[in-house]
């Protein structure tokens, strides 16, 4: 039984595909394009598709995640794709490096309800002056949805949630939108996600 995040993670994980695909997140992939080539940490990163991907066009991607075998994955990932990238093992609250980064990737990373807002705020602390957020979510109306995504609502977020939780942040976009997901095996169908970009103030 998974009963602890890191089981479950490591549980999805091990599986001989990947579970969210090899493809960069979509609106991950569009917010970088159209940033100045720089620094970006990638939180509960996974198995590396967007590291992967923001190494292949000249960032330096800094990730990390509670899972092993997530993190032998993304190596895997960034060896077929010929790239480099850096991968701790911490949890977000543990998390901690003298760097600071030009951007800062969150996707579909849903903290539980108890932590998440000193999560947010551990993070950005990571963020330079003038760095961009890059931030998507699903929504609480996702529960209606079986394309993926936690089925505690606690764990889904409102625009007025993302605003709280994210002071220091100017919005350039903050948006709830219905989107087709074609993530691997896990991000599949209809959704309602949250897209986000932030520049810290």
């Amino acid at each position: 039984m998974k009963n602890t995040p890191l089981e479950f993670w490591d549980a999805r994980y091990a599986e001989d595909d990947f579970a969210y695909g090899t493809q960069p997140n979509t609106f991950f992939k569009s917010t970088l394009d159209s940033l100045p080539t720089g620094t970006v940490l990638l939180p509960a990163e996974g198995e590396g598709r967007n590291a992967v991907y923001a190494a292949s066009k000249g960032w330096t991607a800094h990730a990390f995640d509670i899972s092993l075998k997530g993190k032998e994955k993304a190596l895997q990932l960034a060896n077929m794709k010929a790239v480099t990238i850096d991968y701790d093992i911490s949890g977000v609250l543990e998390f901690q490096t003298d760097k600071t980064f030009d951007a800062i990737a969150l996707c579909y990373t849903h903290f539980p309800a108890d932590m998440r807002k000193q999560a947010h705020q551990h993070i950005l602390k990571f963020l330079k002056q003038g760095g961009t957020l890059i931030f998507e979510c699903f929504a609480k109306a996702q529960l209606q949805y079986s394309s993926g995504g936690p089925k505690n609502e606690d764990m889904l977020f409102s625009i007025e949630e993302i605003k709280a939780e994210f002071k220091g942040l100017k919005f350039t976009l903050l948006e709830e939108q219905t989107i087709e997901l074609s993530e691997g095996s896990y991000h599949i169908g209809k959704a309602q996600v949250i897209r986000c970009i932030g520049v810290k103030i």
